[in-house]
């Protein structure tokens, strides 16, 4: 989850890898830190506590101050000071969400040896750096930080010194550390050269870059932007498990985690799938949360025949034979993925009529799941490199089951493990919260399960035109519902320094009442809970008063007349309410305190229309709060470390 960048060319690295972190802060930002490589040799370091944007400050600091974890910070090497924007045409940098350690510039990345020859940026965690540190600490290396990986940096320095290339000094530690991990190195003396490794499945994505001369090593694809040609395409590879890169101005060779030459293509990549903007407007996360109706029209592009009333989903590449023999399909997320995931349960057992179930990932692969061929698994990750997704992924890979992922992310390890990929196509999103991609999943869901429906029932009654239909209209509904964000701003107001918040829905809408109040807590950190309506008797009554608001999603469906009766409790209790509900409601509209409205909508679709005044509604209160919507504290975008 943190980021990294590493540039080596003929131009200056300075300004390259700071703006590559800038674009990949959203991973981390905690501490930032950069190496450069300068043209005699000597490596410095810049490093600070926070955003990406302390390590523009000139403010002078003495070098001794570096690694005490009081003081600012940069000059390791003979020249003792610089910051090093002067020359220099290789760096190494990182911006960090802390694991071991607290921020500060000590714990900065990167990390350097007992010499100052060496220089080490590394997403994911060391299962074994205590045993590992102890053991170097008896042969004499001296650490200056808290971190784990402190320790990779003093491993490779003990193959450097027994005569190893950077590379072989790289697959020596990669032989020694445990855990997944993603680490880029750089040493000071030798050829202009960094190298990358990525160690198992969840560590974290390595992407390499080369054009011309040219290279760049990151964590994520919005750094590689300098690279873009003129075709407005990039040249990419992504390193495997096991695999390591070795990046110079002469080009990029891959190694296997014997050292031996690996044959690996670089692909195009597209300049929409790196280049990021805020648009006009004010965070990255109001764009996105305006940009879902795009979102949905890209996730059901080709893939609904609306003349025909079909739903062809051609990249499941499952016939209709095989599709009709599934008996069960499991689906697995995190966090906002979960939620996601608990939608499609819903949608699975009612459109398809298939038994089904929702887990988080997290849970899922530590226990003994019965898959087998009649099993369908649909693994759920905006990123495709959350740890426990993709632990519980290479398990289910073992296993009989077929494994669908859907994914937001070309050629990131989901996809890769997976048997078939349904892309979200919602592209980039910076805010950390997640948004346009929570939708997309949802619109995808719907399609898995009409799909399996159609193919286990046939399209008898006309229900795929039906569906098509409804699809076909989804777009207009989404942005008919945005415009709720001045009600949304106006609701936010008279809640925003409420300290606890309880949600409620029932059946599928449920899970987007959890949804709502993750919003709530990862950007306002307010305190919220959600329940499903029935279960509020059995417990969360009683914190019922004057002082806490249920916001209760009540649209016009089955479940109606039972949020009606909820409701009335709450009121009861002298709660305040804040009522989603179907646009012309007029029982709930004339209880609640305040009210949210979407248009009129069959009940699977309800779910993704619900989800963004409840998106608008946490923006604006974090808003009011003075909160950092993009970049909540203690979050970042893609968790892959366990």
């Amino acid at each position: 989850m943190c980021g990294i960048v590493g540039y080596v060319g003929d131009r200056p690295a300075w300004p390259i890898v700071v703006e590559g972190l800038r674009r990949l802060e959203y991973r981390g930002y905690d501490s930032a830190g950069v190496a450069i490589r300068q043209p005699d040799g000597d490596l410095l370091l810049r490093k600070t506590v926070g955003r990406v944007a302390g390590l523009l400050d000139d403010a002078p600091r003495p070098p001794e101050s570096w690694g005490d974890g009081n003081g600012g910070g940069y000059g390791v090497g003979e020249n003792g000071g610089g910051n090093g924007r002067e020359g220099g045409y290789a760096g190494l940098g990182h911006t960090r969400w802390a694991t071991h350690g607290r921020p500060s510039e000590a714990n900065a990345h990167p990390h350097t040896d007992c010499a100052g020859r060496i220089a080490v940026v590394h997403n994911g965690i060391v299962e074994n750096y205590l045993s590992l540190k102890s053991d170097l600490v008896r042969r004499g290396h001296r650490f200056k930080s808290e971190t784990d990986t402190e320790v990779i940096s003093h491993l490779i320095e003990e193959g450097i010194g027994a005569g190893r290339t950077l590379a072989q000094a790289m697959l020596g530690m990669a032989a020694q550390v445990r855990g997944t991990q993603a680490v880029a190195a750089m040493r000071k003396d030798g050829a202009h050269c960094i190298c990358a490794v990525r160690l198992g499945h969840a560590g974290g994505g390595v992407t390499v870059a080369y054009r011309q001369g040219q290279g760049i090593v990151s964590s994520d694809l919005p750094a590689l932007l300098p690279l873009i040609g003129q075709d407005g395409t990039l040249p990419v590879g992504f390193l495997e498990d096991g695999e390591v890169a070795v990046l110079t101005r002469q080009g990029v060779d891959f190694l296997d985690r014997e050292g031996r030459p690996l044959q690996k293509a670089l692909r195009p990549v597209a300049l929409d799938d790196v280049l990021v903007d805020r648009g006009g407007y004010r965070h990255f996360m109001l764009k996105e949360i305006m940009e879902q109706p795009q979102a949905v029209v890209a996730a059901l592009r080709d893939r609904v025949d609306f003349a025909g009333g079909r739903i062809t989903l051609p990249e499941l590449a499952l016939s209709d034979g095989e599709l009709g023999r599934i008996r069960r399909v499991v689906l697995i997320g995190c966090g906002t993925s979960l939620h996601a995931a608990q939608v499609g349960r819903h949608l699975v057992e009612n459109l398809a009529g298939i038994p089904a179930e929702a887990e988080s990932a997290s849970e899922f692969r530590y226990r003994e799941a019965f898959l087998d061929a009649d099993t369908l698994v649909v693994a759920i990750g905006q990123s495709g490199e959350t740890a426990d997704t993709i632990a519980a992924m290479a398990r289910i890979r073992r296993s009989a089951a077929r494994l669908v992922t859907i994914c937001n992310t070309p050629g990131s390890q989901a996809t890769r493990l997976a048997d078939a990929t349904l892309l979200m196509r919602a592209g980039v999103e910076i805010g950390v919260a997640s948004s346009k991609t929570f939708l997309a999943s949802l619109t995808i869901l719907n399609l898995l399960a009409m799909r399996l429906g159609l193919a286990r029932h046939g399209a008898g009654g006309g229900i795929g035109r039906q569906w098509a239909e409804g699809l076909a209209r989804l777009p207009g509904l989404v942005a008919e519902t945005l415009r709720q964000s001045e009600a949304a701003a106006a609701a936010a107001r008279r809640y925003y320094t409420r300290r606890n918040f309880l949600y409620l829905a029932r059946g599928v809408n449920a899970p987007i009442a959890a949804e709502g109040a993750l919003k709530l807590k990862e950007i306002s950190y307010i305190h919220a809970e959600a329940y499903p309506a029935g279960e509020m008797k059995h417990g969360p009554i009683a914190l019922i008063d004057r002082k806490m608001p249920t916001l209760a999603i009540a649209p016009a469906d089955d479940r109606y007349d039972k949020m009606v009766n909820g409701v009335q409790e709450v009121k009861a209790r002298d709660g305040a309410v804040l009522a989603v509900l179907t646009r012309g409601d007029r029982a709930l509209s004339g209880i609640a305190d305040d009210a949210l409205y979407i248009p009129e909508a069959p009940a699977h679709l309800t779910p993704i229309l619900a989800t963004a005044p409840l998106q608008l509604f946490a923006y604006h209160i974090a808003l009011r709060r003075g909160c950092d919507v993009d970049k909540p504290r203690n979050l970042a975008k893609s968790v892959t470390v366990e």
